[in-house]
């Protein structure tokens, strides 16, 4: 990404934002919500603007118009009301607000054989541990280019079984909600790539079991896990469409599916933005 070496009289305004209804990116991902997208208006210039969102670089790509557009992740956490971007250019800096609307989600509750899976022993949680700070490491990754595609494919074939957001009660004891889509689908079937990336990080964790994460690039990131068999490795490039592995019941898991994780700037998002499923 170009850098920018602000004026002495660097130009900070606030300014609401907002995304053109003629927009295609803003019709399809515009869904300003605690776990969606905001898609913010930067205005045309002839460089790639700069972006952030609470300290973490933003994903921009340019429209037809030649107008830029920033991609904001919305972590689940927010509150609704108004947020801030900061916006930079050759020109200076400006301030945009957008707003965050409310959105409520669903509870699930899920009964465990495995009580170490609820209330994991000290040696579980040093493992734990380690394994999060990894997995942080690569949300957190920002890398130059565009993602060869912003609307994605499904990574499988099949029927959603669990939605994102959802408040989830392992045993009765209340964890952290959902932060992805499950498909049900078979042991073994393939997993593909829903736009091309590199992969940046693999493991068998203890939640997670068999874990791929993929950067779509400027921090757009998918994570796959509870794979059976992991099929890449580390610092490889992969295709839209192609396998990184196949489905699994490992980790956290009471049986075979494909969880699907979306990340933009570190803040993990409704993947059924991405593909057209999702509901307000």
């Amino acid at each position: 990404m170009l850098r920018f070496i602000a004026p002495l009289f660097a130009l900070c305004l606030a300014l609401p934002a907002h995304a053109s209804n003629d927009s295609y990116i803003a019709r399809l991902l515009n869904k300003p919500v605690p776990g969606g997208v905001a898609v913010v208006d930067l205005g045309a210039s002839a460089q790639a603007p700069q972006a952030s969102y609470q300290g973490r670089p933003v994903l921009v790509v340019k429209e037809q118009d030649a107008r830029w557009l920033a991609i904001v992740g919305v972590p689940l956490t927010i509150k609704p009301g108004s947020q801030q971007i900061t916006a930079k250019t050759a020109n200076g800096t400006r301030t945009l607000t957008f707003t965050v609307a409310s959105k409520q989600y669903p509870e699930q509750r899920i009964t465990l054989k495995n009580q170490r899976q609820v209330n994991p022993n000290p040696a579980d949680l040093k493992r734990i541990d380690g394994e999060l700070a990894e997995q942080i490491s690569a949300y957190r990754s920002f890398t130059p280019g565009t993602p060869s595609n912003l609307l994605l494919d499904k990574p499988v074939s099949g029927p959603l079984s669990s939605k994102f957001g959802v408040r989830r009660f392992f045993n009765g004891e209340e964890r952290n909600p959902h932060a992805g889509l499950d498909f049900a689908v078979p042991a073994g079937t393939p997993i593909k790539s829903p736009a091309a990336g590199k992969v940046i990080l693999i493991g068998n964790y203890f939640f997670n079991g068999n874990t791929v994460f993929v950067d779509h690039g400027q921090g757009f990131i998918s994570m796959f896990c509870h794979m059976s068999k992991i099929d890449v490795k580390v610092g490889q490039t992969v295709t839209r469409g192609g396998v990184v592995g196949r489905v699994g019941s490992t980790g956290r898991a009471t049986g075979p599916h494909m969880h699907w994780n979306v990340s933009l700037n570190d803040a993990r998002v409704d993947p059924a933005i991405f593909i057209g499923a999702f509901q307000p």
